[in-house]
């Protein structure tokens, strides 16, 4: 069975809410997805403090583990156009994982949220692939032919490069119907792909 890691980090649980829907994503398609987030970096006093989310269920994960998986599915909020600093401390620490190769072939995929429609996600995600890149990942987005990010009648996330969500300036709006189902998309389309792969 093809092993499908869900990776996160959630301020305030947008991408939390996602990466549940991504992970239901790679099961329907036959994958075992786990999902996992990475370590908070900011004190207790003060994430209490600033309403951080510290009641997610998912496990911390560790960098050695991410070469057990197929495919792992990154998911990330924006910050001034990049990845969140918790989520950019993880990636720091996978020197070892590059220095030996273990990530090469594996699919790698990203999702990210933005406090508004335009900060950001696009260069979020085109900078995640990136470091996907270096470690030698076959990096997967969402096509078109996941019609729904193309919608125009509401106000939604979804691009080519991942699914997105978009949260609201003061965090209020959770993820869409079409964002989920986006970001379902995403979880089958990377489940698949990384099961072809795998079985070569």
């Amino acid at each position: 069975m093809t092993k499908v890691l869900v990776l996160y980090y959630s301020s305030y649980g947008h991408i939390e809410a996602m990466a549940g829907a991504v992970a239901e994503g790679a099961r329907e398609a036959g994958a075992e997805a786990v999902v996992k987030r990475v370590p908070e970096l900011v004190p207790e006093e003060i994430a209490r403090k600033s309403g951080i989310k510290l009641d997610q269920a998912a496990p911390v994960a560790t960098v050695a583990e991410l070469a057990d998986y197929d495919a792992i599915i990154f998911g990330t909020p924006t910050r001034f156009g990049n990845m969140a600093s918790q989520m950019r401390n993880f990636l720091d620490q996978t020197g070892g994982l590059w220095a030996r190769g273990a990530l090469i072939g594996k699919v790698g995929s990203a999702f990210v949220s933005t406090g508004t429609q335009h900060g950001g996600q696009e260069t979020t995600l085109t900078s995640f692939h990136t470091t996907l890149l270096h470690h030698g990942m076959v990096v997967v987005g969402v096509p078109y032919s996941e019609a729904r990010q193309t919608t125009m009648s509401e106000i939604s996330g979804g691009s080519p490069y991942g699914a997105t969500t978009i949260a609201g300036g003061d965090g209020s709006r959770t993820p869409s119907d079409n964002e989920l189902a986006i970001a379902r998309f995403q979880g089958r389309h990377v489940a698949t792909i990384a099961a072809k792969l795998a079985a070569r």
